[in-house]
């Protein structure tokens, strides 16, 4: 029986060239036990959870292999100090988050949000990818940045290395860092994005990766995208928005959200710097509109916009204000609106990429 392959699957020992981004060790797992390559979000997790997760999803998975995320940008500060940070926030910003506060009434949370349990720092990215570099994680992923010595070390470990990209500008960069996989990411993407469109990004970034693998990010939702991305010259496809409503995912994901997702379409999100400092592209909500409006000052730079709005992120969860509650998501959500095994996804995924590419001989003409 024909099955959905590409060269990638073979040098990987997968079973499928679709590689799915979760944020929880239950749901990567699942992605590599259904034929895809799982990838664990860990960019906000101290290194000792790193260790201790990454080593539960080996055991959930065995011999198949599955990757680890990490962002490391550039010109981030030396040290995790918060205090150093909170120094340097302008007191119009302090202000206009303490409107929102009284707004809506957010109580205080009781612990540091998720972006301010450590700053984002030089300190902590080194010990981050300590942690990566000495486990026995097939891949390792840069969400934002790739520091060549970095993946050469990984390189050296027998890892797979990969990058995620927003711009045919990046290639040159990338390919000299020494990745062995380019993520060409379209406007489309959830989370940290950039401004080009996937059908415009994609084939310029193949064309520049030369003979570098490249997959398609952005938008990818079914079958029929995933026979588009391989038509554009990608030899596979990843997948993030996809699982946020994943059955294995839901123990991570507030129960809003999970409603507000499955009732968004495509132009129910919206770019935004408020929540990182970085393009993030969410589900439009009171907190989007808040930083929309005439009264709200710009956005600070990462990590003083993490360590601005960190805690009040985490209380708004924490104390269930249903008009802030929102989600990182691409414009794929609108492909997505009920709840289903991560096997049960893939399968459609496969199922249709298959069938859309065997249909597509009927267009061509001898």
């Amino acid at each position: 029986m024909a099955s959905l392959w590409t060269p990638l699957c073979d040098r990987l020992g997968i079973q499928f060239p679709i590689f799915g981004f979760a944020h929880d060790v239950t749901t990567v797992a699942a992605i590599t036990n259904a034929g895809g390559f799982g990838v664990y979000g860990a960019t906000r997790r101290f290194p000792e959870e790193i260790t201790r997760e990454l080593a539960q999803i080996r055991e959930l998975v065995g011999e198949k292999p599955f990757g680890v995320d990490l962002v490391l940008p550039p010109g981030m500060p030396e040290h995790n100090s918060r205090e150093a940070i909170e120094a340097e926030i302008p007191d119009e910003h302090k202000a206009f988050v303490k409107g929102i506060v009284k707004r809506y009434q957010v109580p205080a949370a009781t612990q540091p949000g998720m972006r301010t349990r450590f700053i984002r720092s030089k300190e902590i990215e080194d010990a981050q990818l300590r942690a990566v570099l000495d486990s026995d994680v097939n891949m390792f992923a840069c969400g934002i940045g790739a520091p060549p010595d970095a993946v050469a070390e990984a390189k050296a470990g027998g890892k797979v290395t990969l990058a995620l990209i927003g711009s045919p500008h990046h290639v040159p960069r990338t390919i000299q860092a020494g990745v062995d996989i380019i993520v060409a990411q379209g406007y489309d993407a959830g989370a940290h994005t950039g401004p080009i469109g996937t059908f415009s990004l994609v084939p310029q970034i193949v064309d520049a990766a030369g003979d570098v693998p490249v997959l398609v990010a952005g938008g990818v939702a079914t079958g029929r995208h995933i026979a588009a991305s391989l038509a554009m010259g990608a030899q596979g496809v990843w997948l993030g928005t996809a699982w946020l409503l994943a059955e294995e995912h839901q123990a991570h994901m507030h129960p809003v959200n999970t409603a507000k997702l499955r009732e968004a379409g495509s132009g129910d999100t919206v770019i935004t710097r408020s929540e990182s400092g970085k393009t993030f592209r969410q589900i439009r909500s009171a907190w989007s509109q808040e930083w929309e409006s005439e009264e709200a000052p710009k956005p600070l730079k990462m990590p003083y916009q993490d360590v601005l709005v960190g805690d009040l992120l985490g209380a708004i969860e924490e104390h269930d204000i249903y008009p802030l509650i929102h989600s990182g998501a691409g414009q794929s959500i609108g492909y997505f609106d009920e709840v289903r095994p991560v096997q049960a996804i893939m399968d459609e995924l496969v199922s249709e990429a298959c069938e859309t590419l065997n249909a597509q001989n009927r267009y061509v003409k001898e």
